[in-house]
């Protein structure tokens, strides 16, 4: 009687992926990277808030958006390594660490559709506000890339002899036009309270040694931050860090004056602050020590496209580059590496060692279940004395509101998960985040429900460990269709809908082995769902096609590859740039359909599906006269395809590598052998059915 399969898949095998690292730790130095990406995008967030005589002294330096665009690229990347303290006291190094510079107030979104009242509304209405406001955010982001796409377009067929296009998918390489796709998708996370990603960990409170009464302007900020106009929503927790800075302006103040008031400063305020020794006067390209300042790569999509359009209307050229002394530049990077790793960081970890101990760990076990129970069905457990930090835990704290309170203890546990998360302590967030998914559901907070179960989903995608096929049925399917359900259909929020499986894809493919496939599977999905635009419908075809070309086959007959699969996404995604009018992307896609069916040694391609056959046949020919091709040297790959068409009768040469006979040898050990299925075994109803594209692309 033979052995059952193992419980867990053989590490490194086609079936299963990476086992016992982080996806992070394989994280490639390209800035266009899907792991580099998400990392960069959940991080915490800094507001600045600035005097006026502060405000100007930026304006004075050529920065009219003040002192948040002056700060904003130095953020983006932290000098130096950070060093982290995660939730069971062990530290690791980050060189890549980064904090998000944003206008104090500004992108808060209210609460919308995230609820049963709110879903009632935006079916009534029509569309709710939020939903507008997210559909809206994904137009820009459509409006951006296209942008790009169509600049491309016109400055390659406007080169003198510009030939045709040779070049195909990188799989190694992420497609700018991709990444570019994914870095406005994720950019700009808007102040919301069904996620605190977005809520200020910390807010730089600036003034300058231009003030005539510092003291007072310190004093008068500190209450418009916390009690008067410009405060933030009773949603989002008050209790932020204020980090207090004083601009010296080296070429017109006292620098004694400014030290004297900076201490002053300490005495009165603490440690949190910092004395920012600048220079007024704007830097031009031809001084000596002037150094360009580097263009934000995490501006919004809005943000982008105004600025195109502004360029667009300007009838002479004007160079976006902003130029910067190389003192100003070093005295701002040794500003954010000490606020980073000497205020922001602590105060992070200190938060969340204090939630996880009076909040998180009385969730946890036996006795956290029977007084959520408890709680649930019968109000026990609600009274004063389980309240936390001074929070509300009454099961109708958002029935009554539509949202949950800042002192919350689910609000409070959300933050938490988000901390730990731009913390990179993924255990500790996945674990929080799987708490709230079921108090969220029971709420009947669809929003919260989406979000939770989107990033319970990533943090545990990301944690260094094996996910069996089965795991992955039980835990990360149940997780993204759970999200994807309450964004698109419960919360009309195609936006968070979309972002949930993107994030869902990435990971998935990143894992690598039998992930892959259902990374495909989720991206099908997403595009059946029709949330996508004209060009990511494009861009996922490309990325569905990436995904199956990086599974590679085992042993001598590479047993489990995609590449046919692989060759007819690439083909889908040349149709659709090709009516999109984007020639040169769909001549790659096509370049890259025909380079996997060159490889195949004795099967010709599609050469044997005749609508197949002429569908790409057809396609190539509209692409060379599109793209101009002339006899100049220049073969059509068109040509290769008819090639393929000659039918020959001579018998294939079978080129696999030939087995050594096993006859004479011992037993080879069954830990060595992969006994997962090599296909799923199908009916022939299924068979039938599957045989509308499988005969067509092979």
């Amino acid at each position: 009687m033979g052995r059952g399969s193992p419980a867990r898949p053989l590490s490194g095998s086609v079936f299963g992926g990476p086992a016992g690292r982080s996806l992070i730790d394989d994280a490639s130095d390209s800035p266009g990277d899907p792991r580099n990406l998400i990392m960069k995008a959940y991080v915490p967030h800094v507001a600045i808030y600035a005097s006026p005589d502060t405000e100007e002294l930026a304006k004075d330096k050529g920065f009219k958006n003040g002192v948040w665009e002056l700060l904003r690229p130095f953020g983006e990347q932290i000098q130096g390594k950070v060093t982290i303290r995660d939730s069971n006291g062990a530290s690791r190094s980050w060189e890549d660490y980064s904090v998000r510079f944003v206008k104090f107030g500004e992108n808060i979104e209210p609460p919308g559709a995230g609820g049963a009242k709110g879903a009632q509304s935006a079916v009534s209405n029509g569309q709710s506000g939020s939903a507008l406001g997210s559909r809206n955010n994904y137009e820009d982001v459509e409006n951006v890339v296209e942008r790009h796409l169509s600049y491309a377009e016109e400055s390659f067929l406007n080169t003198p002899h510009h030939g045709l296009t040779r070049q195909g998918l990188d799989v190694e390489a992420t497609s700018p036009y991709y990444s570019l796709y994914l870095r406005r998708l994720l950019s700009g996370i808007p102040v919301s309270p069904h996620e605190t990603f977005a809520h200020p960990v910390a807010c730089v409170i600036a003034i300058s040694s231009r003030s005539p009464s510092p003291i007072d302007d310190l004093r008068k900020l500190y209450n418009d931050t916390s009690s008067g106009e410009n405060r933030l929503p009773v949603w989002v927790d008050g209790d932020y860090l204020r980090y207090y800075v004083l601009v010296h302006d080296e070429e017109r103040d006292d620098i004694t004056r400014s030290l004297a008031l900076f201490d002053q400063m300490k005495r009165h305020l603490g440690l949190h602050c910092h004395l920012l020794r600048l220079r007024s006067t704007q830097s031009a390209e031809t001084d000596d020590d002037s150094i360009p300042l580097p263009r934000s790569d995490w501006m919004s999509a809005a943000e982008e496209m105004a600025d195109i359009r502004h360029s667009e209307d300007q009838e002479d050229f004007e160079d976006p580059t902003r130029h910067i002394f190389e003192s100003d530049a070093t005295a701002i990077r040794t500003f954010v590496r000490e606020m980073v790793t000497q205020s922001i960081i602590p105060t992070m970890e200190r938060h969340v060692s204090l939630w996880n101990d009076q909040v998180a760990s009385r969730r946890r076990g036996i006795t956290g279940r029977f007084m959520n129970l408890s709680r649930k069905w019968g109000g026990f457990g609600s009274s004063s004395r389980n309240s936390v930090v001074g929070g509300s835990s009454s099961s109708s704290a958002y029935d009554t509101l539509g949202f949950y309170r800042a002192d919350a203890s689910e609000a409070i546990m959300r933050k938490l998960a988000d901390f730990a998360f731009m913390l990179r302590d993924w255990k500790l967030a996945h674990s929080t985040y799987d708490l709230l998914r079921s108090d969220f559901s029971d709420a009947k907070a669809w929003k919260y429900h989406a979000a939770a179960n989107e990033m319970a989903a990533a943090s545990l995608l990301i944690m260094p460990q094996s996910l069996p096929s089965k795991s992955r049925g039980e835990t990360i399917d149940q997780m993204l269709e759970a999200a994807f359900y309450s964004y698109h259909t419960r919360c009309s929020s195609p936006f968070g809908a979309l972002r949930s499986l993107t994030l869902g894809i990435e990971l998935l493919r990143l894992r690598g082995g039998s992930c892959i496939d259902d990374a495909v599977r989720w991206g099908i999905r997403l595009l059946d769902s029709k949330i996508l635009g004209s060009v990511g419908d494009a861009l996922m075809k490309e990325r569905l096609a990436v995904c199956y070309a990086s599974k590679p086959g085992v042993g001598s007959g590479a047993w489990g590859h995609r590449k046919r699969k692989s060759a007819m996404w690439c083909i889908l995604a040349g149709e659709a740039w090709h009516t999109q009018q984007k020639y040169i992307q769909s001549q790659r896609c096509l370049n890259e359909a025909g380079r996997i069916y060159s490889e195949f040694p004795h099967e010709n391609g599609i050469s044997k599906f005749n609508l197949a056959n002429d569908f790409v046949s057809g396609l190539q020919h509209d692409l060379d006269d599109k793209l101009d091709v002339n006899g100049e040297g220049n073969q059509s790959p068109s040509q290769g395809v008819e090639e393929l068409i000659v039918d020959e009768e001579s018998e294939p040469l079978d080129l696999r590598s030939r087995r050594a006979s096993m006859m004479g040898r011992g037993a080879v050990p069954a830990a060595s052998l992969e006994t997962a299925p090599l296909h799923e075994v199908t009916s022939p109803v299924k068979e039938k059915a599957d045989g509308s594209v499988q005969d067509e692309f092979g």
